[in-house]
């Protein structure tokens, strides 16, 4: 390489030029892609999980079953705050998981829940 200067060699025909060390690679060659972190990726509830989910949140509220649909807000059923609380612990003790404060402040559809459940249960929470 032009320019760089190893260790153990001198050049006198070249101005002194530190020791290099570091080849630059233009980004269009791939590399940044394969060097950046990887996505994180989200969890979409098995159809048994939303339906016990879903059976739950009616029993839990006394609703009918057909209007607790996957996209239904909790607050859009009638829930509140400790509806939910209640809901999510009824959610746990029926999957025997532990969903956390952390990860029921972040709850508010009905999907939510259930991909919750399956991402706690698969360890990824």
């Amino acid at each position: 390489m032009q320019g760089c200067i190893g260790p153990n060699e001198r050049n006198d025909s070249l101005p002194a030029t530190p020791a290099c060390s570091l080849v630059t690679v233009p980004a269009a060659a791939g590399i940044r892609a394969s060097m950046s972190p990887p996505k994180s990726f989200s969890i979409t509830a098995q159809p048994e999980t939303l339906k016990t989910v879903q059976s739950t949140i009616a029993k839990k509220l006394s609703i009918e079953l057909n209007s607790v649909t996957p996209g239904t807000k909790f607050v859009d059923l009638g829930a509140d705050s400790l509806d939910t609380v209640e809901i999510m612990m009824a959610l746990e003790e029926q999957f025997e998981i532990s969903i956390g404060e952390d990860g029921a402040q972040n709850i508010a559809t009905v999907q939510d829940a259930a991909d919750l459940i399956e991402k706690v249960k698969a360890g990824t929470a």
